[in-house]
């Protein structure tokens, strides 16, 4: 499914929070970082617990992304 988290990555920068403090700090999973860093599907508790952790929507930390076609 195609999804990007770029939204989430410019929030964290202007937050100063790293990838790391999300693995140290709030206890994701190395391998759900890995996803988002990769644009993965990751499970909606992750969302919901990016959401807490950034006071936000989903909308705000992600966006769905329109596969072309091939026909």
């Amino acid at each position: 499914m195609p999804v990007s988290y770029e939204k989430l990555f410019l929030l964290m920068q202007d937050k100063g929070i790293k990838k790391v403090d999300l693995r140290n700090k709030y206890k994701i999973n190395p391998k759900t970082v890995d996803s988002l860093v990769n644009n993965r599907s990751v499970t909606v508790d992750t969302i919901m617990q990016l959401c807490e952790i950034f006071d936000c929507q989903p909308g705000d930390l992600m966006e769905y992304v329109k596969e072309d076609t091939v026909s």
